[in-house]
C-alpha cells in the first residue's frame, strides 16, 4: 500500500506547478515577485524567517497554568497538541492587515491511538484555515495555528505544512511549504493540485478534508509569548 501511495503522489507531482525555488528557504517562495512585492500597490514586503518543521517538532505538551492543581484533572498522562508556527518580518511602519492561509496534511500511520488504522481512515487528513492579523507594526512577528490532542492521537502528525500570506487586496506577498511526504515536494502548492487532493486508491480517497484547525488565540497557547502575535479577527 505504501508503495502504491508513493507512486500515486509521484505521478501527481510530475504534473504539479512548481514555484521558483529561492536560494534560501527564508525568501518569499510563493510570492508573485521574486524580489518581493513593492510597497506601492502591493503593500510592503513580508519575509518568512522561519518555517515550521513537520513531524514531532510540531507536537507539544500543553503549557501548565499556575493554580491548575486546584481544578479537576481527567488525564494523568500529558497529551500533546499540534502547534504549527512560523516567524516573519515586516518592513512597513504599519500594515493594515495580513492573512495567513494555512494548509496541513496529517499522516494516519503516525497516529498512536490508531495503530494499524483500525478505524479505516484515509492515509492523510487535510486541514485548512485562514487567520487575519491587524495593525502589524514593522519588525519580527509569529503566526500560529493549532489542533487539540485528539487530532494528533487519531489522525497523526503533520507531514506537510504550507501557507500563503496576503494583504487586504488579496495579493500574495509571501509563503512556503515543507513536506516529508514522498511525491509532494517542498515549495509546491499541493492544495491547488487536484491530481493530489483527489487521488484515490482502491476507489477510496487518499486525502480526506477535515475541520478543526484554529488560531492559537482560541487555545491554551494564547498564554505563551503573547507579544509575538498581533491582534486577530474575533
Amino acid at each position: 500500500m505504501k508503495k502504491s501511495m508513493t507512486v500515486l503522489f509521484v505521478t501527481a507531482m510530475a504534473a504539479a506547478t512548481l514555484m521558483a525555488a529561492p536560494k534560501k528557504r527564508n525568501v518569499q517562495a510563493m510570492a508573485g515577485n521574486e524580489d518581493g512585492p513593492e510597497t506601492s500597490g502591493r503593500d510592503a514586503k513580508v519575509l518568512i524567517d522561519q518555517m515550521p518543521k513537520p513531524g514531532q517538532s510540531c507536537c507539544l505538551a500543553a503549557p501548565s497554568i499556575q493554580g491548575a492543581s486546584m481544578i479537576g484533572q481527567c488525564y494523568t498522562k500529558p497529551r500533546r497538541w499540534i502547534v504549527v508556527e512560523t516567524k516573519y518580518t515586516t518592513y512597513s511602519k504599519f500594515l493594515d492587515q495580513l492573512t495567513f492561509n494555512w494548509h496541513i496534511l496529517l499522516e494516519s500511520k503516525s497516529a498512536k491511538e490508531n495503530k494499524g488504522n483500525k478505524m479505516g481512515l484515509a492515509p492523510y487528513s487535510y486541514f485548512n484555515t485562514t487567520v487575519t492579523y491587524f495593525n502589524i507594526p514593522n519588525g519580527s512577528h509569529a503566526a500560529c495555528v493549532c489542533l487539540p490532542p485528539s487530532y494528533l492521537e487519531l489522525y497523526g502528525e503533520p507531514k506537510a505544512i504550507g501557507f500563503t500570506v496576503s494583504n487586504q487586496n488579496g495579493d500574495i506577498l509571501a509563503g512556503d511549504m515543507v513536506s516529508e511526504i514522498k511525491g509532494i515536494k517542498s515549495g509546491t502548492k499541493f492544495w491547488e493540485d487536484q491530481s493530489i487532493m483527489n487521488a484515490e486508491q482502491g476507489g477510496k480517497p487518499m486525502i480526506e478534508r477535515r475541520q478543526g484547525l484554529v488560531d492559537r488565540s482560541k487555545t491554551i497557547w494564547a498564554l505563551v509569548n503573547p507579544n509575538d502575535y498581533e491582534a486577530t479577527m474575533q
